[in-house]
């Protein structure tokens, strides 16, 4: 907060140099005195040129009109002494610094944000306990404002250490963790500037690729979590990925053979393998058709002639009741993809097993953009959603409408 005192002390001071110089060179220009000596000069060559009238014969009385022009000379002497001006502007000078310096900081108090500047740098000296609470596994977890706190200080701490390898990373990570897409991808882009050969920051990269929902950067992002596993084929990491991004595409084949690596790798007893199991099935289910495949919902998805699709982000699609209740039944993400699109919703796809699609009798489907990646904001995605339509009946839903 120093620097910023300086520089606001240099600001003022550069301002009241504006408003004294004028008035201090104004106060030194005698204006009276300058008339004076105009009037005698004009008094003379008046003079003159009366003496030329008279030798010429033009002037009766020669003596009268110089009576004449002496009076009128006298007339027009100023009767206000010259020291006057510079007794009213040193009475101004005070008055106006006081004001110059009053606005200037009153001002800055009401409109300059100084509360927000006062806590940006609070938050900024509380980056090495911040990053401590982050790192201990034994306190509570972070709250969403210490989250958003440590990431404003770890921001503040890269403008000056752009270089900081293990911070780009550390805020691409959390910008993952807040589902903050654009933090997360350029966070990460800068590290792997800065160290491409880093496993950490190629496992972190390429997850934030893979999330983009631009198919340019997901290629690119499967490429380099399959040059992970070529160096490493025990990466559980890389391979999860990997199967996650498979069973979104519906290469559900690939996805199999993923989970089944990752299996093999941690062994029976590990807590993990239940959830792989599951997870398996669900692949094999859609491999082979899908278990209640026979009640899926063909939807089709269009957009509106005022509605263009974002260069990044997701579908999504939630089937809900009736009623229009926020909770789904059951969802599905997908990539960015040329509408029309149709796709099939089955219980494969219900939120809870105990919950099936196929238990409505009447539903409503839901289609939204998502450009960020977090499901939680929705300011500016488009969406569009359907009638109440009996299950089983195609779905036609266009999207046209913007939060």
């Amino acid at each position: 907060m120093g620097v910023f005192w300086f520089i606001t002390a240099i600001l003022i001071l550069i301002s009241l140099a504006l408003f004294i110089i004028p008035l201090w060179r104004e106060s030194k220009y005698d204006d009276a005195g300058s008339r004076d000596e105009l009037n005698k000069a004009l008094y003379r060559d008046r003079l003159a040129e009366l003496a030329e009238e008279e030798e010429e014969g033009l002037v009766a009385d020669q003596n009268s009109m110089e009576s004449e022009l002496k009076k009128s000379l006298i007339d027009d002497v100023p009767q206000v002494e010259n020291h006057s001006t510079s007794k009213i502007n040193r009475l101004i000078l005070l008055p106006g610094i006081i004001v110059i310096l009053a606005s200037s900081y009153g001002l800055y108090a009401k409109f300059g944000s100084y509360n927000e500047v006062e806590q940006w740098q609070s938050v900024a000296k509380r980056l090495p306990e911040l990053s401590q609470r982050l790192m201990n596994d034994s306190t509570a977890p972070m709250s969403d404002q210490e989250l958003a706190d440590l990431t404003l200080a770890l921001r503040t701490r890269l403008q000056s250490e752009p270089n900081d390898t293990q911070g780009w990373l550390l805020l691409g990570r959390l910008g993952m963790a807040a589902r903050d897409m654009q933090t997360a991808s350029g966070a990460m882009n800068k590290a792997y500037k800065l160290d491409p050969n880093n496993p950490d920051i190629q496992l972190g990269y390429g997850q934030t690729l893979i999330f983009s929902g631009d198919e340019g950067m997901m290629n690119q992002g499967r490429q380099m979590l399959m040059g992970v596993l070529q160096q490493d084929k025990t990466n559980l990491r890389a391979l999860s990925l990997l199967a996650f991004d498979a069973f979104e595409r519906q290469d559900y084949k690939s996805a199999v053979i993923y989970w089944k690596t990752m299996q093999a790798l941690i062994g029976p007893d590990d807590s993990r393998s239940e959830m792989l199991n599951r997870s398996i099935q669900r692949a094999e289910s859609q491999l082979n058709g899908g278990e209640g495949a026979e009640n899926a919902i063909p939807v089709t998805i269009t957009l509106g002639n005022n509605v263009k699709l974002p260069k990044q982000g997701v579908i999504i699609v939630s089937v809900h009741t009736a009623d229009g209740s926020p909770m789904p039944i059951a969802a599905k993400r997908l990539s960015l993809h040329k509408m029309p699109l149709t796709i099939n919703l089955s219980d494969n796809d219900s939120m809870i097993a105990e919950n099936k699609l196929s238990s409505l009798s009447e539903l409503i489907v839901r289609v939204r953009i998502d450009q960020d990646g977090n499901v939680m904001t929705k300011e500016g995605d488009w969406y569009g959603e359907s009638p109440v339509v009996p299950f089983g009946h195609p779905v036609q839903v266009e999207i046209n409408q913007q939060y």
